[in-house]
């Protein structure tokens, strides 16, 4: 099958989307299908050649929507090339060119909302929700309405996409398994590499965040957190692994200056590779007190490296992860961050062994790219030939 998936950038610091495309992707190509993106990047993109696939470049887009004149022709001239097309999330061009160049085609499209959807920007950005409501019924409604099917990375979210356009939401729903590679490689050497980066941090017990720095992700609330449970414990030392793509940073510099953790804090950066999974292996506990995640990719390579997750019930694979034991969930709140560090500290030596242990068992069983990718392609095959895996939910 010839694949061709749509995103509006292969920037890797745009965080999930793209690392899922990259590894389901991986697992497809390998099994002989022919795989290719075609993103809104300016084709002079550094991260570009980052990428192990091939990328048509159509941009650059023009401002946040990432509107180009180039996208619509380029699929009309190249669609027949492919057997079917992935679109990549919404609320920017390239998901409403779809929609444009392939509603009267013969070449069917499917849509990853990645959590776009999710009522919790409805509540927090009230004032972006009215502009998304105007734009909704002439644009998005029609790419989802359209598509051949909208595909869901958990039963959660599909759920909740119910909620932000109730009035008028219509789509052929699709659950299918979501997840990622893990880890494969050489522990030890990870771990050094790590170590050697950040030297102060051998022998501490770590808590790591891995994220983009954004407000969604409770980053405020996991410091002040780790400030009233952890500060008077020296050996404990909070990791903060992302970009920081919205200024947030010296905010939150400030915020554990004022509570006296400055010096039990690094601030990382993005990390990737070998170090990514060095700083996951040399932590104790993953956290993410996040106000809103679609699916958690990183959640999912926390748990590869048998690593207990401790996640909001706002991370919408939390019902798989407390039900297969293999970390601790809370609310979205101080008292609720709090509260699941308390329960960690709580456990015994024995106890926490038994949720690392657990923790891999629950990725191998439900989140290891191979079953997912097979899902995935069970579901664009059944699309292709108009079979049953389209019926939808």
């Amino acid at each position: 099958m010839k694949i061709l998936h749509l995103i509006c950038s292969v920037n890797p610091a745009g965080g999930g989307p793209i690392e899922g495309v990259k590894q389901l992707a991986a697992v497809n190509a390998a099994a002989g299908n022919q795989i290719e993106i075609a993103s809104l990047d300016s084709p002079a993109a550094p991260f570009l050649k980052e990428m192990p696939l091939p990328v048509h470049a159509l941009g650059p887009g023009i401002l946040k929507y990432s509107y180009t004149p180039r996208l619509v022709p380029w699929l009309r001239e190249n669609a027949s090339r492919y057997d079917i097309v992935v679109v990549n999330g919404i609320w920017q061009y390239h998901s409403f060119g779809a929609w444009r160049a392939l509603r009267k085609s013969s070449i069917p499209y499917v849509l990853f909302t990645h959590g776009m959807l999710d009522p919790w920007f409805k509540k927090e950005y009230p004032l972006k929700h009215l502009k998304k409501l105007a734009y909704w019924p002439w644009a998005e409604y029609r790419v989802l309405r359209d598509a051949q099917a909208v595909l869901f990375t958990c039963e959660e979210e599909r759920v909740l996409a119910r909620q932000s356009f109730p009035r008028l939401y219509r789509c052929n729903e699709i659950v299918v398994n979501y997840g990622t590679a893990g880890f494969l490689g050489n522990a030890q050497a990870a771990r050094e590499s790590f170590y050697t980066r950040y030297p102060g941090l051998r022998g501490k017990r770590i808590a790591v965040f891995l994220g983009r720095l954004h407000v969604k992700k409770g980053c405020d609330l996991l410091i002040r957190a780790f400030a009233k449970r952890l500060a008077a414990d020296q050996d404990w030392h909070l990791l903060m692994c992302g970009p920081d793509q919205s200024g947030w940073k010296r905010e939150l510099e400030r915020e554990a200056e004022r509570l006296g953790i400055a010096q039990q804090i690094t601030f990382a950066g993005m990390v990737a590779g070998e170090l990514k999974w060095g700083a996951l292996l040399a932590s104790e506990v993953f956290i993410l007190p996040s106000h809103q995640e679609n699916f958690g990719i990183v959640v999912a390579e926390a748990l590869s490296c048998g690593l207990p997750a401790l996640i909001s019930n706002k991370v919408n694979i939390w019902r798989e992860v407390e039900g297969a034991g293999a970390g601790i969930v809370g609310e979205d709140d101080l008292d609720g961050a709090c509260r699941m560090l308390e329960s960690w500290l709580a456990l015994s030596s024995a106890a926490r062994a038994t949720m690392r242990e657990r923790a891999l068992t629950c990725f191998r069983e439900q989140f290891e790219i191979h079953k997912a990718a097979h899902t995935l392609y069970d579901v664009l095959n059944g699309v292709v030939k108009g079979g049953a895996s389209a019926a939808g939910a």
